[in-house]
């Protein structure tokens, strides 16, 4: 192997007598290298677009949400309630009522949904840390209530948290004559306190009020949407599930952070893959010169071959040189362009240089993060794809060219 391995170099970076040769083989790595580059950097756009669609979700998704299989609301009991708290891994969770509504501030209508939370629900997702102005308060210490709009929410409405006009909240009247439009709604009158900015799905579509609130405007006494709650630090949703699960019975539906979001990530890794095969494609394609360089080298090389098997060397041995040229072509194109890749991906990690277009991106620049998952699979898949490439002209010459050879 190392006399194979030896020749190939040589006849690597020897200078051949056909410069056709040295362009082919050039063209080959660098066809390989911006391959390699493209895959690594999009496989890392890819990272950093999930981690930052992670901590939107980690902000605004529990860590686990149980809700009822059939109907809109359900009554948790007081054992349920306190044996929940009970379960090792569980550190709080939320009472949540939520329903959409018509809002009226000024001369301005707007439908969103309304959720009704009790005033430990920052604690239970972290929207306090993402508030655009004020603060999330809910209520005063005299029990006066508050509510926490989306930025979205506030800007259709014009809401301004130095305005002194209130918030004034519509829902549709459950029981009692609604055919009276007069006594068709029941409203409620609030005042904002906060504005949180998230992602423009979510600051769009919610308002957040306590829950004596909601219940009040959909007449309600105990009944929930969900219960929202909090694991304690380091603790998985496998460790937890379960016992959540068991506790609450079928007639529950306990989902996990995953879960809550399945279908976006699915899709999200749907398009990785995806993406991933039309890059390895590409690589292929640009492998394609490699088998053109070897071939050429072969015929430019015959006088060498015969000296070769003159001297005791057999079709093994001739063969695995021509796959070691292949594969080295391939090795330092795949070198090249991990490197390349991940300078690149510093580059926008530091400085920010290809900028996202929108005003209302929480982001300014593309997100990157890189793995070394990513480098090894990269890197595997060119060598793999570098190996059949240089494996075919030297199957090919061994099967025709030095049979004939030999018959001679």
């Amino acid at each position: 192997m190392k006399f194979s391995l030896y020749i190939a170099k040589r006849y690597l970076f020897a200078k051949k007598s056909r410069n056709a040769i040295n362009v082919i083989s050039g063209i080959s790595a660098a066809g390989v290298t911006v391959g390699t580059m493209v895959l690594i950097i999009v496989l890392s756009v890819f990272n950093g677009l999930e981690d930052m669609v992670n901590s939107l979700f980690s902000t605004f998704d529990p860590d686990l949400e149980v809700r009822i299989s059939r109907g809109k609301v359900f009554v948790p009991t007081d054992d349920q309630l306190k044996a929940l708290i009970e379960i090792e891994g569980i550190d709080d969770y939320s009472l949540v009522l939520e329903e959409n509504a018509l809002l009226h501030y000024d001369e301005k209508q707007y439908i969103a949904t309304v959720k009704g939370v009790n005033e430990n629900y920052p604690d239970i997702t972290g929207l306090d840390s993402v508030m655009w102005d004020g603060s999330f308060l809910l209520k005063e210490k005299n029990g006066r209530p508050y509510a926490v709009v989306g930025l979205g929410v506030a800007n259709n409405l014009g809401i301004g948290l130095n305005f002194i006009s209130p918030l004034i909240i519509y829902v549709p009247q459950r029981e009692g004559d609604v055919t009276n439009p007069a006594n068709a709604f029941v409203r409620k009158v609030i005042f904002p306190s906060g504005i949180f900015s998230i992602e423009q799905e979510y600051d769009s579509r919610f308002v957040y009020v306590p829950i004596d609130v909601m219940r009040e405007l959909l007449m309600y006494n105990n009944e929930v949407s969900s219960l929202e709650i909090k694991f304690t630090e380091g603790t998985k949703a496998e460790d937890v599930q379960p016992a959540v699960e068991e506790l609450f019975g079928p007639g529950y539906t306990i989902k996990n952070k995953y879960q809550q979001q399945e279908i976006f990530y699915k899709v999200m890794q749907s398009e990785r893959l995806a993406i991933f095969f039309i890059l390895t494609f590409i690589l292929i394609i640009a492998s394609f010169n490699i088998i053109g360089s070897l071939t050429m080298l072969i015929i430019e090389k015959e006088r060498d071959i015969n000296v070769l098997r003159n001297l005791g060397a057999d079709n093994n041995l001739i063969k695995k040189i021509f796959i070691f040229e292949g594969w080295m072509i391939s090795i330092i194109g795949a070198v090249s362009g991990l490197l390349l890749g991940l300078i690149i991906c510093w580059l926008q990690q530091e400085f920010g240089m290809v900028k996202l277009q929108g005003e209302t991106l929480i982001i300014e620049a593309y997100p990157v993060a890189m793995r070394v998952t990513d480098f090894f699979a990269v890197l595997g898949t060119v060598l793999f794809i570098g190996y059949i490439a240089a494996w075919y002209p030297a199957h090919y010459m061994s099967r025709k060219y030095l049979k004939n050879e030999k018959s001679n």
